[in-house]
């Protein structure tokens, strides 16, 4: 396919705004550019690769975050219509992309433009509003120091139009908690540390307005493709019942009765309190109404309220599973209102509930071993079980006050800074928590998590193929090609920036050919299924680049020594373990699938070429000749 056909489904138009100088540019992206990388995280790993100086700290004026749509948002076609975010992480300091359901994407591809470029720094807190083809920064010294709810409120009323979409930064991002989050609407660009590199550069937020149109390649084949998905999707049990009826909860059952549900900083990983956390239980106390992203026939997300009780109002797109078992299960308590409480209150602060719930749990471990005390944690009781010191956790946290000043660094630098082997037990890789899936009774997973680029992230690989009985999890047989398989479908994804919750439809475990159509009906692309692949693996490519480069090499795809040492203690997993020789083993092969030098981690040049990376290849062998001392 040549670069020289326009394809559809883009505008081509990104705004650069430069906060230092209050400059404001409107560039086309390169049409070959979209076709190498597609968009997204693919578009934006390449950019920030090409324009970030390494070793640069993420919380200076030098880093950048780009925000994008990609092809398929605000066309007909489903789960097409999330808005990705990208930086430095200032957790990870690798590229780090996350992405977010409901109306941003389509709402930003209507006024005209793919993505924005944040540079720099401002003086003062400004705002982008973005509107039918313009931009310009405004003043946000009214809406500084607000919590994002409001700030979204504030923010309309300031624009006066409601149907503008909003993505703020609140507390916590102002006050450069490691893990700050970006609140688009009701959902969050949740991990990484978005919010606090656009609180470091003064940034509240980003308002979108737009009334325009997208265009497709193909419109009839878009529709009659989509028809054809919708129709799988809702004859598939995941896609047409569970997830329309429970949402992601509905993974707190499955995986206890699996005996992989993560419990007591993963001391556990079954829990005697999983019905009172669970779907069914969430559905019949506090869920209010079913909601849709922008073009989604599933419905996964569940929109609740607490009728009684000490947050009695409380409403939150949400808990999702991943908060559920951050913010419940790992804190050992079973109060579904509290997790939905305490979800609320991240989402208003502006952080990942992930981490903050796992760093809570992680402080319970250290006081259970009496590495901490309550002096050491502002007079709370941080134990297990104890429900009620969730809340004052998570606001001393987005608050950066007391013993959350500590925590807002993350687990892993909270480890280091407490020391007294607290560092055995801070349930992190590359400086990211896990999320809610077990390494230990996954192993193909567990190599995914090890080795992915933005450290535990349960999105860089599935635990979806183990899970579901695909691939048996009792075997460490055919794992390393298994999981090269799934991180390929998994950036595909992410740079037409699609949902993955609807991966029982693009996959599960490897791209199919539905990826590939509704892509090409929409942009024209014509890419076959082989290209496909081999678009995916040189996206990969050049996020494991921008790693390299920054200094990570092969041990530093690891998992942490509770994974790695201590077998699951009880339940239907009781006894397995990633043991670090293990790991080592199925990483050796996983490198040679990947074309990367067994020694290092470091992408061999020779295998960088064929995938038309020439520039990073010559990047790479120099790395890789210094370290070998060539």
């Amino acid at each position: 396919m040549s670069p020289a056909k326009l394809f559809k489904g883009y505008t081509r138009k990104l705004v650069r705004v430069n906060l230092t100088y209050k400059k404001i540019t409107i560039e086309e992206i390169p049409n070959g550019q979209l076709l190498k990388y597609i968009g997204g995280a693919g578009l934006a790993a390449r950019m920030l690769y090409d324009e970030l100086e390494p070793g640069i700290d993420p919380l200076s004026h030098r880093n950048k975050v780009i925000f994008l749509a990609g092809p398929l948002a605000g066309t007909i076609a489903p789960t097409g219509s999330r808005v990705g975010a990208y930086t430095k992480s200032p957790m990870t300091a690798g590229f780090f992309h996350s992405s977010a359901g409901g109306n941003f994407a389509a709402e930003l591809k209507y006024a005209g433009f793919d993505g924005a470029v944040i540079e720099g720094k401002s003086e003062k807190p400004v705002y982008l509003f973005i509107n039918n083809g313009t931009a310009a920064l405004r003043d946000a010294a009214h809406i500084w120091g607000e919590r994002t709810y409001r700030a979204h409120t504030l923010l309309k009323h300031d624009i006066g139009d409601e149907a503008a979409q909003i993505a703020v930064i609140g507390p916590a991002g102002e006050r450069l908690v490691r893990f700050a989050s970006v609140i688009a609407g009701g959902r969050a660009l949740g991990r990484g540390g978005l919010g606090a590199v656009l609180g470091s550069k003064k940034l509240k937020g980003i308002a979108v307005r737009g009334t325009g149109t997208v265009e497709a390649h193909d419109m009839e084949a878009t529709l009659k493709k989509t028809q054809e998905l919708i129709h799988i999707m809702r004859g598939n049990p995941s896609t047409g019942q569970v997830l329309p009826r429970f949402g992601t909860p509905v993974l707190v059952n499955a995986n206890n009765s699996l005996g992989v549900f993560g419990a007591r900083n993963w001391q556990t990983e079954t829990f005697e309190g999983a019905e009172g956390l669970c779907a069914e239980t969430m559905r019949e106390k506090i869920v209010v109404r079913d909601k849709a992203c922008f073009a989604c026939p599933i419905g996964c997300s569940k929109y609740t309220e607490i009728p009684e009780g000490p947050y009695e109002g409380s409403a939150v797109e949400g808990p999702e599973y991943e908060n559920i078992f951050s913010l419940g299960s790992m804190c050992g308590h079973s109060s579904i209102e509290t997790v939905a409480a305490a979800e609320r209150e991240c989402d208003d602060l502006g952080m990942d509930a992930i981490e903050t719930g796992v760093s809570i749990s992680f402080t319970m471990e250290a006081c259970e071993k009496g590495i901490l005390t309550e002096e050491d944690t502002d007079g709370l009781n941080v134990v297990f079980g104890n429900a009620d010191i969730i809340m004052p956790m998570v606001r001393k946290i987005g608050m950066r006050e007391g013993f959350g000043d500590v925590l807002a660094e993350g687990v892993k630098r909270a480890a280091d800074k407490i020391g007294k082997g607290s560092e055995a037990f801070a349930m992190q890789n590359k400086g990211m928590t896990f999320a809610g899936h077990s390494a230990r009774g996954l192993p193909g997973f567990a190599l995914g998590y090890a080795t992915g680029p933005r450290g535990a992230s349960h999105h860089d690989s599935r635990p979806t193929g183990e899970r579901a009985g695909i691939v048996p999890r009792e075997t460490i047989e055919g794992k390393p090609c298994y999981t090269v398989n799934v991180n390929h479908l998994m950036i595909l994804l992410d740079s037409m920036i699609a949902c993955h919750l609807a991966e029982a439809v693009w996959g599960p475990v490897e791209i199919n050919q539905h990826v590939v159509d509704i892509l090409n009906t929409v942009t024209g692309m014509d890419i076959t299924l082989e290209e496909a692949h081999e678009t995916a693996e040189r996206i990969w490519n050049v996020i494991r680049a921008f790693s390299i480069r920054e200094g990570a090499r092969r041990k530093e795809d690891t998992l942490p020594q509770r994974f790695l040492f201590e077998p699951i203690p009880d339940g239907p997993s009781k006894g397995m373990v990633i043991t670090a020789e293990v790991l080592e083993q199925m990483k050796d092969e996983y490198y040679d699938i990947r074309g990367w030098d067994r020694t290092t981690g470091i992408p061999l040049p020779e295998h960088l070429i064929k995938l038309d990376l020439p520039g990073i290849a010559e990047d790479m062998r120099s790395i890789l000749s210094s370290e070998k001392g060539v």
